[in-house]
């Protein structure tokens, strides 16, 4: 894919006399950087604020609410080589995540947004420029960090939010008349799309109000809605994208542990070998206690209180990013180290009985030998 000339916000707006959108592009980045963050911790050491909790874009005695809220603080904005500068914050997460938010302003045309959306997905690597931040961060709030991990993992997801775009037209009509541009910019993509792949793109869209929209993607949405009620999807996009992040730590987790038992199994298994099978299997079993304990908090950091559009929002994006299939494979793989856990116990008790059997055995010839030496000839 061909590069394009960077495009400045007001060089933007200006390939169009009249500007026909207005909003604004957030880039997440996020890294899974330990097993847990202690918040409380956290806000003594760095000049960090609780995570509002999100307003709900419709009036109804129900809300999202964060089991134990994120805390954030701003950062410096980020300059990059085309003369944008983003604004941004980096929030922190219980179960050990760091998110950073970077915004950008924008107005102009629905070309200009493809060819932004393009660039920035495709062309910039944010990650790149977010790690040393969390890294720096991070060490200032080492004290916060419970277990920090060697490796970080990271996510990158984009969100190209329009406030306004022209007349105010409806969800239905930006679909009938933008349904192209809408699906080359969640994919990334300036090329023109077949019509099969927008239908697909535009599967994902789900609405409120009539003058509202979002459609996901894999790595990118696009929202139609105002300021206010666009909150509620970028906090649920963030939150999912935590959540893949975390589930992939998981995954990776047990398949090395299950790689490591798998390697101690294929040794040839004698008696000893059994005995020390038990070892081995505490400390799996010890793994898995500590993989259903970060799963559940990871799993249930938010909650939706009667909202029920919120929650099916939630769920289109965690299905688009992939949290479920990542879940899935989590517990495939629990499963399977639990089977390998009963296994490992059972050959341990086989040694152990085998060698109380062997111990009874010796105790009566010895026994016997002792009878038969003091019997007279």
């Amino acid at each position: 894919m061909s590069t394009a000339e960077p495009i400045s916000p007001v060089a933007f707006e200006s390939i169009s006399s009249v500007a026909s959108l207005r909003g604004s592009v957030l880039v997440l980045i996020q890294f899974d950087v330990c097993e847990e963050l202690r918040l409380d911790v956290l806000q003594q050491t760095i000049n960090a604020r609780t995570v509002k909790q999100p307003s709900m874009k419709h009036l109804a005695p129900a809300y999202v609410r964060y089991q134990r809220p994120p805390v954030v603080e701003a950062l410096e904005p980020l300059v990059l080589e085309s003369g944008e500068r983003l604004e941004g914050e980096i929030k922190y997460y219980d179960y050990g995540v760091v998110s950073i938010v970077y915004q950008l302003p924008f107005s102009g045309d629905w070309d200009g947004l493809v060819n932004l959306a393009s660039r920035w997905v495709w062309d910039v690597d944010f990650a790149s420029r977010a790690e040393p931040i969390v890294r720096r961060t991070m060490q200032r709030a080492a004290t916060a960090m419970v277990k920090p991990y060697p490796n970080w993992l990271s996510e990158d997801y984009f969100i190209f939010h329009v406030r306004e775009a022209g007349a105010m037209p409806t969800a239905a009509d930006l679909t009938r008349d933008h349904s192209l541009q809408i699906a080359q910019v969640v994919r990334g993509d300036r090329l023109q799309l077949s019509p099969g792949e927008c239908a697909e793109v535009l599967q994902s869209q789900i609405s409120y109000y009539s003058n509202d929209m979002t459609v996901i993607g894999w790595n990118a949405a696009f929202l139609y809605d105002s300021t206010v009620g666009a909150e509620t999807a970028i906090q649920l996009l963030e939150y999912a994208n935590s959540q893949l992040l975390a589930f992939r730590h998981y995954d990776e987790l047990l398949t090395g542990i299950l790689d490591s038992v798998y390697d101690t199994l294929d040794r040839k298994m004698g008696v000893l070998a059994r005995w020390r099978l038990a070892k081995s299997a505490s400390n799996l079993h010890t793994v898995l206690l500590d993989v259903a304990e970060l799963t559940e908090r990871a799993d249930n950091a938010i909650k939706f209180l009667s909202d029920m559009f919120a929650a099916r929002l939630y769920k289109l994006a965690a299905a688009k990013v992939g949290v479920p299939d990542y879940k899935d494979l989590v517990a495939r793989k629990v499963k399977t180290a639990e089977d390998l856990y009963n296994y490992m116990v059972d050959q341990f008790n086989q040694s152990r009985a085998f060698f109380l059997e062997a111990t009874v055995v010796m105790i009566l010839l010895i026994e016997l030998v002792y009878l038969f030496r003091g019997r007279p000839l």
